[in-house]
């Protein structure tokens, strides 16, 4: 019997159509920026067109990934492109990341040596870059769980709202006193908004890249469970890996009773340690070689 369940959560058609959606308007929000920081001479703009430039190409990865990882996996690529969201994820955030060292450089540099701001221009760009971002929130919003390719484009998103707030803030500033470093200092603001997620971002990607325990699986635990489940002599080669969000895998050598082998019990053996892994650790993707004792001779050394 089919059982359909709908949760609410937006197709792939949904996602690629607010993903490209939003990059139009990050777009048309960049270009602003850039046309507002010539004009009115503010780091501020200048600093937020630079991170919108990035956004709009990690929005761009964002894309392409989606419609990867839709395709089908083959021989050549077992996992289909499922961890295209992961490289893109990490280029976006690298590139974030060198965005942000350079607005802090730069904005430091101002603060010694300020330069003239309009802050009449700074005001009305700065309003036009939160009202288009947003927009951009509201779109990316319900998506934000799906993956991490479509975390990265909404923190992205989400740092630029705050970045456009906080030019407005220095754009008041700057009006009512006429202090023109208020500026570099929103500057510092923004590329310390841009830091610390876009490192968390990037050590996370890069963790799946290397193939890192997933922060969710405790192997130990995983180990004692195993362990627990009758004639389960030994457990050795124990690895966890992300494939892609949402994706653990683990495989595992099981050392059994001699005994297990003659009597036939190894099929109802691996359906109880695939549910104990699925039921107690969301692991259902797992890979069991069961192994006599007697097999431990003809093991490589250096095995975990």
């Amino acid at each position: 019997m089919a059982h359909g369940h709908d949760h609410g959560h937006p197709g792939p058609a949904g996602r690629r159509d607010r993903l490209l959606l939003t990059l139009l308007v990050t777009l048309t929000v960049m270009l602003a920026d850039a046309v507002g920081a010539w004009l009115s001479g503010s780091l501020a703009l200048l600093a937020d067109a630079g991170h919108l430039l990035t956004d709009a190409g990690g929005l761009g990865l964002a894309l392409v990934a989606t419609v990867l990882v839709e395709r089908p996996p083959s021989d050549a690529r077992t996992w289909g492109f499922r961890r295209a969201e992961i490289l893109g994820a990490a280029v976006q955030s690298a590139l974030l990341l060198a965005v942000g060292v350079y607005v802090l450089v730069e904005a430091v540099r101002r603060l010694f040596q300020p330069a003239p701001v309009t802050s009449g221009t700074m005001l009305v760009f700065g309003l036009a870059g939160l009202i288009g971002n947003g927009a951009g929130i509201l779109l990316l919003a319900g998506d934000r769980a799906e993956g991490l390719h479509l975390r990265a484009a909404f923190l992205d998103v989400l740092n630029d709202a705050l970045a456009s707030v906080a030019v407005l803030v220095a754009a008041a500033v700057i009006r009512v006193t006429g202090w023109t470093r208020a500026d570099a200092v929103v500057s510092l603001v923004i590329g310390a908004l841009i830091l610390p997620r876009t490192w968390r971002l990037l050590r996370e990607a890069v963790d799946v890249l290397m193939e890192a325990t997933p922060k969710d699986v405790d192997l130990a635990a995983v180990r004692t469970h195993l362990l627990g489940v009758p004639h389960v002599l030994g457990v050795h080669d124990l690895h966890a890996t992300t494939v892609a969000t949402g994706l653990p895998v683990l495989t595992a050598h099981v050392v059994v009773h001699d005994a297990c082998f003659r009597h036939g019990d190894l099929p109802a053996m691996l359906d109880r340690l695939q549910s104990c892994l699925a039921g107690h650790f969301d692991v259902v993707h797992s890979t069991f070689q069961f192994e006599p004792a007697g097999h431990a001779a003809h093991e490589h050394q250096g095995h975990g």
